[in-house]
């Protein structure tokens, strides 16, 4: 499985997967589930992806070949297109077509082995940020201000914090901590998220990633950090009234 989580702000994107992928208990491997296409002070593109390997490996190739292609225009390359709407149905056109043609040349392959989702997170010059939700059959929907947080994978056990603190005036830092403490919950409840992780934070107006972290299996920050989520947890269920 997998866990992806960005957040809109005000002040800017915040993004976290995980990057664990497994096909039974004795097979499994980590692959990156984060990239990021940039022109910095132009554009900046950033993608997360869930579901099929073979579905969205093949899709982000496809989505740099287009980019690379001499013949590349505003409709087959998210480095041409004019809006990030123009960028989102690129994207979701390519991983549509990719599930179809993967799909019927494996014809015993089950529906859900397929099926793959993205999240798109970024900004052009001149534009507003914007945050997409891709669906397998290449259709989307966008975060708002009312729902400024978009996830994919194993989304469940990290959601309840996400939905008690975030609100598009958090700050960076603040969601940053809320982003981690959400896979935390995740990692805790669900054995196919894992390490290492992969983070990053793209500033407001800024058309560049401002910020990239990997963090490993021990990381002294995470793990104070989790360990101190627990705690207050804990301190707060014990002084909880009936």
């Amino acid at each position: 499985m997998t866990y992806c989580v960005a957040l809109k702000l005000n002040a800017g994107l915040v993004l976290l997967s995980d990057t664990r992928t497994n096909a039974g208990l004795d097979n499994i491997s980590t692959y990156r589930k984060m990239f990021f296409f940039e022109e910095p002070g132009e554009r900046v593109i950033a993608m997360m992806t869930a579901g099929s390997l073979s579905v969205t490996q093949t899709t982000i190739s496809r989505l740099q070949e287009a980019i690379e292609s001499p013949e590349s225009t505003e409709r087959t390359s998210i480095m041409k297109a004019q809006t990030m709407l123009g960028v989102v149905d690129i994207i979701g056109d390519t991983l549509a077509k990719t599930r179809r043609e993967i799909a019927m040349q494996c014809s015993d392959l089950k529906q859900s082995q397929s099926s793959a989702s993205i999240i798109v997170a970024g900004q052009r010059e001149g534009g507003d940020m914007r945050l997409f939700l891709i669906y397998p059959e290449g259709n989307h929907i966008e975060a708002t201000e009312d729902t400024p947080y978009l996830q994919i994978g194993e989304h469940k056990y990290g959601k309840p914090i996400l939905d008690r603190v975030v609100t598009p005036a958090t700050s960076l830092e603040d969601a940053q901590k809320a982003a981690l403490l959400s896979m935390d919950s995740t990692m805790k409840s669900n054995l196919s998220v894992g390490m290492p992780l992969d983070l990053a934070v793209i500033e407001e107006g800024a058309c560049r990633v401002s910020a990239k972290r990997r963090i490993l299996k021990g990381d002294p920050q995470f793990s104070a950090m989790s360990v101190a989520w627990s705690e207050a947890l804990r301190e707060a269920f014990v002084e909880m009234p009936l």
